[in-house]
Order: C-alpha cells, then sequence, then structure tokens
C-alpha cells in the first residue's frame, strides 16, 4: 500500500503535521519512512488508527505521556485506563466546584474562611450479636479516617489495607493520583497475605481543607452538613448493580439474598479499582464511616437524627452501635465519626 505523505496523513489524521513531529519526536508516532536526504516524513495508511487515537485523547486533555501508556494497551485495557483517567477528571472538577460554591459564599457573606480546619474524632468496631470474630476494623486520626470489612474468613485483610494508609503521616491531595497510589499501595499490602484474602476500604483523607476518598466495595462514607445527610461513595455490589439497572428496589436491597456479594473489593484480582474523589471541607461538616453491619440494619433516617443529636464523635459512634444492636447486630460493626472544627 502506497505511503501517505506528511501532510495527506494529517489530514486524514486530523492532526497538524506540527503535531505529527512532536509525536514522532516524543515516540508516540513514528512515520513508518523517512526520506534520507530531505529528511520528508512518510506514513503508512494502518497507522491513521492510532494517529486518530491520539488525537481523540489530547481533545479530552489526556497528557501526551500517559497517552504513550494507552496507546500501547490492548483495546480493553486501554478502555480502563481512559476510564480511570476520565474518572480522575471528574474528581478534580467537583473538588474546584465544591471550592467555587464556597468561595461565592465566602465573597456573598454567606461563609467565613477558615485558615485550617481539624479534625475531633472517634473509631469503635464490635463484633455483634451472631459473630464470633471481627473482620471489620476501624480507624481515626489527623490524617485518615478508615473503615474496612474482610470478607468473613479473610482475617487480616481490613487490618492490613488501612494499616497501609496509616503508616503515611500527611496526604497531599493536590489531585487525585495521590489517591489513585494509595489505593494501590493498600492493595499491595492485601495481596501481600497468604491465602485470597479479600476486603472492602473506604477512607477519607485530610489536609485541613480537603478530604481525599478512596472507596472500594460496600463500607460507606456519610456527610452531615448543615442538618442533611449525604452518601460520598457508591457501593460495589451485586444488588447496587441491579438497582442501576432499574431491577430492584433500593428498600428490597436490604432483604435480598446476595446482599452480600461484592462486584469490587481489594485483593479481587481484576476487580480492584476504587472510586477516587477531592472535596471541599466546611466547619461543621460530620462525617460516618461505616460497614454494612451498621447501615444495613440502620436506616438513613436513624443514620441522621442519630448524628445530629449532638454529643462528641466517641458518643455518638457508641450511639450509633446502640442502634445496630438494637436492630439485632447480625454482623460486625465499624464505626468512625469525626466532626471538622
Amino acid at each position: 500500500m502506497e505511503l501517505l505523505t506528511i501532510g495527506a496523513f494529517a489530514r486524514q489524521a486530523r492532526l497538524s503535521p506540527k503535531a505529527l513531529r512532536i509525536y514522532d519526536g516524543l515516540g508516540l508516532l513514528s512515520p513508518a519512512a523517512v526520506d534520507a536526504e530531505s529528511g520528508y516524513r512518510f506514513y503508512h495508511p494502518d497507522q491513521l488508527e492510532r494517529a486518530r487515537l491520539v488525537a481523540q485523547l489530547r481533545r479530552v486533555g489526556m497528557p501526551l505521556a500517559r497517552i504513550g501508556e494507552v496507546v500501547d494497551l490492548p483495546p480493553a485495557a486501554a478502555a480502563a485506563a481512559i476510564t480511570a483517567y476520565w474518572s480522575e477528571v471528574e474528581a478534580d472538577v467537583a473538588a474546584r466546584g465544591d471550592l467555587a460554591a464556597f468561595l461565592v459564599d465566602v465573597l456573598s457573606g454567606r461563609g467565613k474562611i477558615m485558615s485550617a480546619l481539624g479534625l475531633r474524632y472517634a473509631a469503635r468496631t464490635d463484633a455483634g450479636h451472631e459473630r464470633q470474630e471481627n473482620d471489620d476494623f476501624a480507624y481515626a486520626g489527623a490524617t485518615l479516617l478508615a473503615v474496612a470489612d474482610g470478607v468473613r474468613g479473610h482475617t487480616g485483610a481490613s487490618d492490613a489495607a488501612v494499616g497501609a494508609l496509616a503508616a503515611h503521616d500527611s496526604f497531599d491531595l493536590g489531585d487525585v493520583s495521590a489517591l489513585a497510589a494509595l489505593a494501590t499501595e493498600a492493595g499491595r499490602a492485601v495481596a501481600a497475605l497468604d491465602g485470597d484474602k479479600i476486603t472492602t476500604l473506604t477512607a477519607l483523607t485530610w489536609d485541613g481543607s480537603r478530604i481525599g476518598v478512596l472507596h472500594i466495595g460496600d463500607t460507606r462514607a456519610y456527610l452531615l452538613r448543615n442538618g442533611v445527610l449525604a452518601r460520598l461513595t457508591e457501593d460495589h455490589s451485586y444488588v447496587q448493580g441491579l438497582i442501576d439497572e432499574g431491577k430492584l428496589a433500593a428498600d428490597q436491597a436490604k432483604t435480598h439474598p446476595q446482599r452480600a456479594l461484592l462486584v469490587r473489593a481489594l485483593g479481587a484480582e481484576g476487580h480492584g479499582e476504587a472510586d477516587l474523589s477531592l472535596r471541599t471541607a466546611i466547619a461543621g461538616d460530620r462525617y460516618l464511616l461505616c460497614s454494612d453491619g451498621l447501615w444495613s440494619v440502620v436506616d438513613d433516617d436513624e443514620l441522621r437524627d442519630a448524628l445530629a443529636a449532638g454529643g462528641d464523635p466517641g458518643q455518638t459512634a457508641q450511639r450509633l452501635i446502640d442502634l445496630a444492636y438494637a436492630a439485632g447486630a447480625p454482623d460486625n460493626i465499624a464505626v468512625v465519626v469525626a466532626d471538622a472544627v
């Protein structure tokens, strides 16, 4: 098949000749042939698909270094990499949106800028009525809040996942790539254990003004702000998939026979991608992290009322465990409550 000149190839690929020269220099898209005397570049028509993919990835804003990684992947892996990149973009945009809304409130006289916020926090776990072992883990510190729920019999997985994060004294929340690295670190800690261990993990990292949300599985994070309770995470479970597809009502999920079946978890090969996001914190925010031992037996209205009832984080955490016991406490319970002050 006849080679295309750089001009003809550029027109068909919807790239400029200048861009093609840059991509050649970076090793992204090398010409099929170069004239030895003139240095003129020629491209094979089979290279058009790669060139168009590069052009499209540039249009969505992907950095060239990352494009170099994506274009060499098999199609399914490339699709997953693009999905992961776009999740990071959406998280960054959401974080900037939170900050913009906060600044609008401040400049409109409806809010007040705080130099840096601190956390008051408490963590509690309980085996529950019907379980002898406790596979749940809860942690609260000045820069990290976390809960993890190891799949029954997978002892040590929840501890390892949270321990990998707790080893850090501080967290860089400049963008979600730092959170992605933490998720990888936690996954490796679980994978290093003997046997095929699996655990959920929901963590909030803290830098004094923003929180980073790292989540995989069906442990949950909630935010109580101005009396309104909002979930910060989405369950990675079989029943949540049915709800999303309109095949199951939300009120039926808690009694579904496969309600505990996870579709994503740390330690599950090929199913370990965490959801990552950044959010702006405001003084007065109250955060709840918990395992399904709480949220599966205590509904959101009761959670909101308990969180809004006042009291310090320790009192509130115990109140929530008491509510789980009042509802039967059939599973392990992990609870973290924290206030931004």
